[in-house]
């Protein structure tokens, strides 16, 4: 029996006609649908999933309709993710550190931002943007030396972790990991007395001052958290290369624990930001980026995460001690060598 709509015939054959052409148009065309779709995806580290959680994302979702997914994780894992998705990306937006952004500008997985798509990139400070736009820093952690405060008041400066009075108390991170450079150029400048900036290439000299801290080590970490636990419970005094967002967070939960800015420098932790190249919704993503480099969100990140505004609207946060210089090392002599150096440095380590 036939059903009438508006005095027009539709029998069943009819029916199920339209509705396999429209389900095959919807199998034709998903790039479409995607593309109608206000979701983007994220890769992070996954030190940042609290106040991408608790800040950055219900408020970029509440001001743009949309939906962010949140993939958090290293660094080096995310470039993976960008390079075996390469022909069909699925990330949008990735928040990686400086040297692993310049290989992914090397293998063409970025795509430049600028300031017409992303107004707040033009109120950055210098230093800031990187590679005509491939990639830009928001807000950084700074980095010291994390102590043990019932075994220690301070720490004055960076040659205090050869101190023979911190035998078997000392752990650094592994080379593997973004912070085991501050220990690598700290060891260059004492070893040459050279200011940091020509010191990090200085690279003999590191490795031979390293060698001398050995007696000084507990261990070498890859995965912070159970060294961290050591340097809380008192097992060692000092934790090398650490960041403000983590060690200055549990000295406000209580722990007995401080960051040191040594007189020489502290370090600034690269954290940029980009976009990937042909990835989804890429008006949704730039303007995930323009909300990051804003001065109102990264005044909150800042305070948040104990970090450096890269914004330079934003004011009046103490989050750095007055007058300590913040050095910011050759990425790209970094990003060149750094396979042979972790080579190297697992080598002497374990002889």
């Amino acid at each position: 029996m036939a059903v009438t709509t508006k005095g027009r015939g539709v029998n069943r054959r009819t029916l199920l006609k339209s509705t396999a052409v429209g389900a095959a148009a919807t199998l034709a065309m998903p790039g479409i649908l995607r593309a109608q779709t206000k979701e983007i995806v994220i890769g992070c580290a996954g030190s940042h999933t609290a106040w991408m959680e608790q800040i950055v994302i219900p408020r970029f979702e509440e001001k743009h309709d949309a939906k962010v997914l949140f993939e958090g994780t290293k660094s080096l894992v995310n470039l993976e993710k960008m390079r075996s998705n390469k022909d069909a990306p699925y990330l949008s937006v990735v928040q990686m550190d400086d040297p692993v952004m310049i290989l992914a500008v090397e293998e063409g997985l970025l795509q430049p931002i600028g300031a017409d798509t992303v107004p707040n990139l033009a109120k950055l400070r210098e230093g800031a943007v990187h590679m005509d736009g491939m990639w830009a820093n928001y807000v950084q952690p700074w980095a010291g030396i994390a102590h043990n405060t019932n075994a220690m008041s301070g720490v004055e400066s960076w040659a205090e972790l050869w101190n023979p009075a911190h035998k078997g108390k000392v752990i650094i991170p592994s080379l593997q990991n973004t912070e085991g450079m501050w220990t690598l150029f700290a060891a260059a400048h004492i070893a040459t007395g050279k200011p940091f900036a020509e010191a990090q290439y200085e690279i003999d000299a590191a490795f031979g001052k390293l060698e001398e801290l050995k007696p000084n080590l507990l261990n070498i970490y890859t995965v912070l958290t159970q060294s961290f636990n050591l340097l809380e419970q008192g097992e060692i005094s000092m934790l090398s290369g650490q960041f403000s967002s983590y060690a200055i967070t549990r000295k406000e939960e209580g722990a007995p624990v401080d960051l040191a800015a040594p007189k020489e420098t502290i370090f600034a932790m690269p954290s940029g930001i980009c976009m990937v190249k042909d990835g989804p919704n890429p008006e949704l993503a730039t303007a995930y980026i323009n909300e990051m480099l804003s001065a109102e969100l990264q005044t909150e990140l800042a305070a948040f995460a104990k970090s450096l505004p890269a914004n330079t609207e934003v004011t009046g946060l103490d989050v750095v001690p007055a007058g300590t210089p913040v050095f910011g090392p050759d990425w790209a002599f970094v990003s060149k060598n750094r396979k042979d150096w972790i080579e190297r440095f697992d080598k002497l380590m374990a002889a």
